[in-house]
């Protein structure tokens, strides 16, 4: 198997666990993020990872299920609007623990189908097409994100691996794209970025520089760069103007120009 699409479901796996006793109630907790429901978090999850596997085994059901999306977002309709509609159109109007049964049961078929696919096989997505390999990570990355609201919600630690460097990887790799995005020419040269992974190895990216840098750790770089913390609720360390500009306005996921959330509003919930 491809080591990506293997990432993708220990990512998938560990959100999976945090909710497998959870009953119908449950899935109706407000998150910390826009005040999504663990319901609405799950949903998202779930119709994204059956349109990951559209584009890869049945490209024309993609173009239909994104010519569909696309048009209602034009109308107005919310990313929750548009997923509750495609599901009582097509998943016979599952909701709460049905609909995290549902869940449970597809991500290891997308998993399966990247992990045998050529890791460079080009497939369309919403913006630019992507390879195999990159698609699996981006769907990595949202369901480590979106799961951080659902650990955050229920005051659960989430034991990470590894397998966090994917995410932090495209963290950086949208350096560029993070100004581009907001109409500004990206800062030059890049930051020197240092990172402590789970199990204490260093990684590190872009030529180093004593004055340029992101020091910390990974999950917590990586919490930064999907916009699940705010820099100044984290230890991360920056050095110089550039690294801390990028950090105070980081997002490594696709989509208009974001603004992290502010400082205190994201934390694991204690009791």
């Amino acid at each position: 198997m491809m080591q990506e699409a293997q990432d993708f479901k220990d990512e998938s796996d560990t959100l999976a666990a945090v909710l497998a006793d959870a009953g119908d109630d449950a899935f109706a907790t407000v998150t910390q993020f826009k005040s999504w429901t663990i319901e609405d978090v799950i949903g998202h999850l779930h119709i994204w990872n059956v349109a990951a596997l559209m584009t890869l085994q049945d490209p024309d059901a993609f173009k239909q299920f994104i010519r569909d999306m696309m048009g209602a977002f034009k109308t107005g309709k919310s990313h929750v609007d548009v997923q509750y509609i495609w599901l009582d159109e097509h998943a016979d109007g599952i909701r709460g623990k049905a609909l995290f049964d549902a869940y449970c049961d597809y991500y290891p078929k997308l998993a399966a189908a990247y992990g045998e696919a050529d890791p460079e096989h080009r497939v369309a997505w919403a913006g630019p097409d992507m390879t195999t390999r990159s698609k699996i990570i981006a769907r990595q990355m949202e369901t480590w994100s979106h799961g951080q609201e659902v650990f955050d919600i229920l005051g659960q630690e989430r034991a990470d691996g590894d397998r966090s460097r994917n995410i932090a990887h495209l963290g950086v790799t949208t350096y560029g794209w993070t100004f581009r995005n907001r109409r500004q020419e990206p800062p030059a040269p890049k930051p020197f970025v240092q990172l402590t992974a789970p199990s204490g190895a260093i990684w590190e990216w872009n030529d180093p520089q004593a004055d340029n840098v992101v020091r910390g750790s990974a999950v917590e770089f990586s919490q930064v760069v999907t916009q699940t913390r705010n820099i100044d609720d984290t230890a991360l360390e920056t050095v110089g103007d550039t690294a801390r500009q990028w950090m105070e306005i980081a997002q490594c996921f696709a989509g208009g120009p974001e603004t992290p959330p502010a400082k205190g509003t994201r934390s694991a919930v204690t009791s």
